[in-house]
């Protein structure tokens, strides 16, 4: 335990001696000369840290307009504001941003002057959650690895929007106005970097189309879904997490082997209409049935491999990885299985 301790407080020490000698480096390459110039053009509604000469603070300021930006700000902090449009003007000088937070403002489409985005070259970071947007606002920088867009009104994804974006690792989308029609064959068409797509708490009655082949995290969670067609996850090789927790998925809606996907390892399925377990893969490792119609659970029909074989497997062998699996919610009743645990040897956690 000390040995453990030891090691993590070194490491932190020496996290904290590279930023503060990174941080140090740019104060010497500064000089002190230059500090009477950086207070004199912080904007007086903003504040401007001396310890960190790129960021620029002007959140929870009340502010309606955006104050004209120094070109040495690489992280733009504009959050809790009343902002309502985006022009060019604050952004003329602003050719380094890296990171600009725009959350809970009063943004709307028509309020973003055209091509201001994109304007933004080496801009990585955008994050309009909270705003009065109606559709996803184009175009946007190609440089983007991340683009927030929760808690809007967003119904519409206009044509090609991403069709540049091979940056982009995360798109968030969650909590708008999204229907099945939004969502066509070539929406997400040049997302070929994608990692994680958010479209949770929307209106979508189907599974969405060519969802991004490299795709890691997938969540539709509070959504009306019905049915996983056949083969749906063989166009998504790598998903690892998949979440579709509070939909409408009954035992008719998945196919035989729907869920049977080696590269799932986190599957979330609670608060459907299941009355039965799906078929799962030896490789799944967390699994969420809970608050379902399941009456009763058969380890021997529900374990991926054959439990009369599974001894020849050995200790490191090819045995189901499953480690948490909840079923609380449903009509089962205690105790656990013994054919649940001759199965699942690998079980941390039930919950029932």
């Amino acid at each position: 335990m000390i040995l453990k301790v030891c090691t993590s407080l070194l490491l932190l020490f020496l996290v904290n001696s590279v930023w503060t000698r990174t941080v140090r480096q740019v104060y010497d390459d500064l000089g002190p000369d230059h500090w009477s110039h950086y207070t004199s053009e912080c904007p007086q509604e903003c504040f401007c840290p001396p310890s960190f000469p790129n960021a620029l603070y002007c959140d929870n300021k009340g502010l309606k307009e955006i104050p004209p930006i120094p070109a040495r700000i690489w992280y733009l902090y504009l959050q809790n504001n009343q902002i309502e449009t985006l022009s060019e003007k604050p952004f003329v000088n602003a050719t380094y941003l890296r990171w600009i937070n725009l959350n809970k403002n009063k943004i709307t489409n028509g309020g973003i002057e055209s091509g201001v985005l994109s304007k933004l070259k080496r801009l990585l970071y955008l994050f309009l959650e909270d705003n009065e947007l109606e559709e996803v606002p184009a175009p946007l920088p190609v440089s983007l690895e991340q683009l927030r867009l929760a808690r809007n009104k967003i119904s519409r994804i206009p044509e090609g929007v991403f069709s540049h974006l091979e940056n982009l690792t995360m798109l968030d989308l969650h909590q708008n106005s999204l229907l099945d029609s939004a969502l066509q064959s070539d929406t997400f068409q040049g997302l070929n970097n994608l990692m994680q797509l958010n479209i949770a708490k929307n209106s979508l009655k189907k599974m969405p189309l060519s969802i991004p082949a490299n795709t890691l995290q997938l969540f539709l969670d509070n959504n009306s879904i019905e049915v996983i067609p056949e083969n749906y996850f063989s166009a998504i090789p790598k998903v690892t997490f998949l979440r579709l927790n509070y939909n409408k998925l009954s035992d008719d809606g998945i196919p035989p082997n729907g869920f049977n996907v080696s590269s799932i390892l986190d599957l979330q399925l609670s608060h459907n209409q299941l009355t039965k377990i799906p078929p799962i893969n030896a490789h799944l490792e967390h699994l969420h049935l809970d608050h379902n119609k399941i009456k009763n659970v058969n380890g021997t029909q529900i374990c991926p491999v054959s439990i009369a074989l599974e001894e020849d497997y050995g200790h490191y062998g090819n045995i189901p990885r499953l480690r948490y699996l909840r079923l609380d919610g449903n009509e089962i009743q205690p105790p656990i299985p013994l054919d649940i645990m001759i199965c699942f040897r690998l079980l941390q956690a039930v919950v029932i």
